[in-house]
């Protein structure tokens, strides 16, 4: 049987996200929490809205990303090639957890052609009052990426932000999730998130998946650190999950080649 079903992939094509009716087992959730509570201890992060590459850290945090109940939704939307090439933790603390501002992540991606998603993990109960994920559905509809603008302010976890005009097509919509439920989203839709003033933690953790059949950039990595200012993602590992590496051109990472 298909992990997503015919209106859960209805769902997907139309609003660019769906949040799978399988969940994680409890006893995963609990392991998740105790090594993300580990994890903060061993890194020396306190109240961190944003913590990238949990991967490269710890190649623990692999075993997550390709848990079955997640990475077959992943096969079925992008194909059965699969890298695993992102992680991160977004754990807004109780109070004063920043906003994410409303943004594209295909904006920041060096990965031709563009075509990936990311499955968003809450190992806490994620809601509208300590921030949860919000979208704008449909707005990946036409493979497009719109015009950000530079913003470095300290309030936003994100530098590049979406302008206002690219907001008008539909009202947002929150993404309510308790803990082990996790949504997939299209690189393409515009999503951001409030801040958490509610003295709750909002903890979730992203996995990033790119079809094989794709390419990623080191150079074009390279250059958007140049001209954007944003996270350097020219040496990031990448992870063969499933399948092969189509493209034939990605640099698998391989942890016991010398």
């Amino acid at each position: 049987m298909a992990p997503l079903n015919a209106e859960e992939v209805r769902r997907y094509a139309a609003d660019g996200i769906v949040v799978p009716r399988t969940r994680l087992a409890a006893d995963t959730v609990t392991g998740i929490r105790e090594r993300v509570e580990a994890f903060l201890r061993d890194q020396n992060i306190r109240d961190s809205d944003y913590v990238p590459d949990i991967i490269e850290k710890d190649p623990g945090w692999l075993r997550y990303a390709v848990l079955p109940e997640i990475l077959d939704v992943v096969r079925q939307l992008i194909g059965d090639d699969v890298i695993v090439w992102g992680s991160a933790l977004f754990c807004k603390a109780a109070r004063g957890g920043k906003a994410t501002p409303w943004h594209q992540d295909g904006h920041y991606w060096p990965i031709t052609p563009l075509a990936t998603v990311t499955a968003w993990i809450a190992f806490d109960n994620v809601d509208t009052g300590n921030g949860c994920l919000r979208v704008i559905p449909g707005s990946h509809a036409k493979g497009q990426l719109f015009a950000h603008d530079a913003n470095n302010s300290d309030t936003i976890i994100l530098n590049q932000v979406i302008r206002q005009e690219h907001l008008k097509t539909a009202e947002p919509m929150d993404i309510v999730l308790e803990p082990g439920m996790f949504s997939v989203h299209d690189v393409y839709l515009i999503h951001g998130a409030n801040p958490n003033e509610s003295g709750r933690r909002r903890g979730g953790m992203v996995f990033r998946y790119m079809p094989a059949t794709s390419y990623f950039d080191r150079e074009l990595a390279a250059k958007q650190v140049r001209e954007m200012g944003v996270l350097d993602l020219s040496r990031r590992k990448l992870h063969l999950v499933s399948g092969v590496d189509a493209s034939g051109k990605n640099d698998i990472y391989q942890p016991n080649a010398r």
